[in-house]
């Protein structure tokens, strides 16, 4: 298993746009596409002082599950127009780390 993830940050008054951008149309348009090896998606928020950061985390089955969705530079970024109009600034390129090991606890 792989994990895909990235960074992004709007200022504090476009946070709520952007998450609602990212809940409403960029995860759901990522489902539709029905990605082979596609598992999950994560959003994960943090105030800070000047800014909000969102981070998102991606599980696909493999890395080659991955260059299905991205192509071949599988590290550029997937951020839509309306996610690059809201955010200030953002990870350009996407972090993959291989899962070792994943314990769910009920």
């Amino acid at each position: 298993m792989t994990a895909r993830i990235w960074h992004g940050y709007t200022i504090r008054t476009n946070a709520e746009e952007y998450e609602t951008l990212l809940k409403t149309e960029i995860f759901p348009g990522i489902e539709s596409k029905h990605l082979t090896g596609f598992k999950s998606i994560q959003l994960l928020k943090r105030v800070l002082t000047n800014e909000v950061e969102f981070i998102t985390i991606m599980l696909f089955t493999s890395l080659n599950d991955i260059k299905a969705f991205t192509g071949d530079d599988y590290e550029t970024a997937y951020v839509p127009a309306k996610a690059r109009a809201i955010l200030l600034h953002f990870d350009e390129r996407a972090q993959h780390y291989e899962i070792e090991e994943h314990r769910v606890y009920e």
